[in-house]
């Protein structure tokens, strides 16, 4: 009987409200499975790769990893954005050496396209230096950019149903004080996160699928103008006195002074000025046409960390993704993600498969064309159609211990380190 060998998960990029329900998925399956031995967390994503950081999550309470469920964002093992390039031989090498020095035949990486990228490098290499070792990418971005245009190689992305549910509670009680408040306050602006995809604020419009509230929702795929804008603000007040704007963060309004992270993304958030406060400025400037100013709401790292808002269904898939890629291990199937595919008909539902990491490795989809309605100001009840069943239809509980939320809490439980001390390449000067 072939020797047990040992596993390792790390995750990149931005977090997500049931990322740590895919590591758990991972963890929980691992243990049933009899070629897989202890079951590691890269401390930080890569970074604790290379660093040969790898904390020992088989020797963690089950308590603590059941409750990765209802613990949001990435702090159980943390993530990172470091990135593997090609020309960084030396951390490739440096990755293959941790492996080997801690009988790792296993290598999972929870992330968006550039960390399926990292994986299918650090597969390709394994393979080149001899050693066997089995890399499975899991899917994870809020803004559902992963995968093709077309949905043939992942329906959507765990963490964006989460998003969008964030977002259709926020519009929801947004619309109640806009409500209330539109005397003196007739025009709120909210800026969603996304970047350069409309994933994020379209959700908006789940909010409202049957078209009730005065509501703008301005993509980055929409190609407006300021005045495009101020004009249609101006005819919903005209309307109905009030109007609810949802913005997306990378509406063109300029660099803005805007922040790259290591990927080479734009840091919309961490940028000085806001897309929303431009266009607020832009629609005072320019004048209402009713009394009263157009204010400002910026959510931030809130909409992918807010557990209360996460999505049952997203809960689940992510979990079940997890165990989907342990499956694929566990089968020698090398160089794969696991996937989600959506099964055909009007009632919604889904199943795991696995799409080779080359193909998703650096791909991008975008938002469909044909679901930003004429004018670029709303979205099609296609796309209702499409997200509606990602949010599901309850709100999850959450355990509290003395009105404060249970969040898992693993213990600093670490493999002994055996290899020298090592200088990230990209951060030496």
């Amino acid at each position: 009987m072939a020797s047990k060998r040992n596993l390792v998960v790390a995750q990149s990029g931005g977090p997500s409200p049931v990322i740590n329900n895919s590591l758990r998925g991972i963890v929980e399956t691992a243990r049933e499975m009899s070629e897989i031995g202890t079951v590691y967390g890269g401390w930080h994503g890569i970074e604790g790769i290379l660093k040969e950081e790898l904390l020992d999550l088989s020797a963690q309470c089950p308590e603590e990893i059941a409750l990765l469920r209802v613990t949001p964002a990435a702090g159980s093992i943390g993530t990172c954005r470091y990135k593997l390039r090609a020309e960084q031989e030396e951390d490739f090498k440096r990755a293959i050496e941790v492996f080997k020095a801690h009988d790792v035949g296993y290598f999972f990486y929870i992330g968006g396209n550039d960390s399926m990228d990292t994986a299918n490098k650090v597969a390709q290499l394994a393979a080149k230096e001899g050693l066997d070792l089995v890399a499975v990418g899991v899917p994870k971005t809020i803004d559902n950019d992963v995968g093709d245009s077309e949905f043939k190689l992942i329906d959507h992305t765990p963490g964006y149903g989460s998003v969008a549910k964030f977002w259709t509670h926020m519009i929801q009680n947004a619309n109640e004080e806009n409500g209330g408040s539109s005397p003196a306050d007739p025009v709120l602006v909210m800026q969603a996160m996304g970047r350069k995809i409309g994933f994020i604020p379209a959700a908006a419009r789940l909010a409202d699928p049957n078209r009730e509230m005065p509501l703008e929702i301005i993509l980055a795929e929409s190609d407006l103008t300021f005045d495009d804008v101020a004009d249609a603000v101006n005819d919903r007040l005209k309307k109905d006195g009030r109007c609810l704007v949802v913005v997306s963060e990378g509406f063109n309004v300029g660099s803005l002074g805007e922040r790259k992270d290591s990927f080479g993304h734009t840091m919309f958030s961490a940028s000085q000025t806001t897309v929303a406060q431009v266009v607020v400025n832009a629609l005072n400037e320019k004048g209402l046409a009713t009394r009263g100013s157009a204010r400002g709401n910026v959510p931030g790292t809130d909409q992918r960390h807010a557990m209360v808002y996460a999505s049952t269904v997203d809960l689940e898939e992510a979990y079940r993704v997890g165990q989907k890629a342990v499956e694929l291990a566990a089968a020698g199937e090398s160089g794969y993600m696991a996937t989600i595919l959506r099964q055909p008909g009007d009632i919604y539902n889904v199943y795991y498969d696995k799409v080779p990491l080359e193909k998703v490795a650096n791909s991008e989809r975008t938002f469909s064309k044909d679901w930003i309605l004429p004018g670029g100001r709303d979205v099609s009840d296609d796309f209702v159609r499409y997200a509606r069943p990602l949010i599901g239809d309850d709100m999850v509980s959450i355990p509290m211990v003395d009105g404060r939320q249970r969040l898992a809490r693993l213990k600093p439980i670490f493999a002994e380190q055996k290899l020298p001390k090592y200088e990230l390449q990209a951060l030496r000067k």
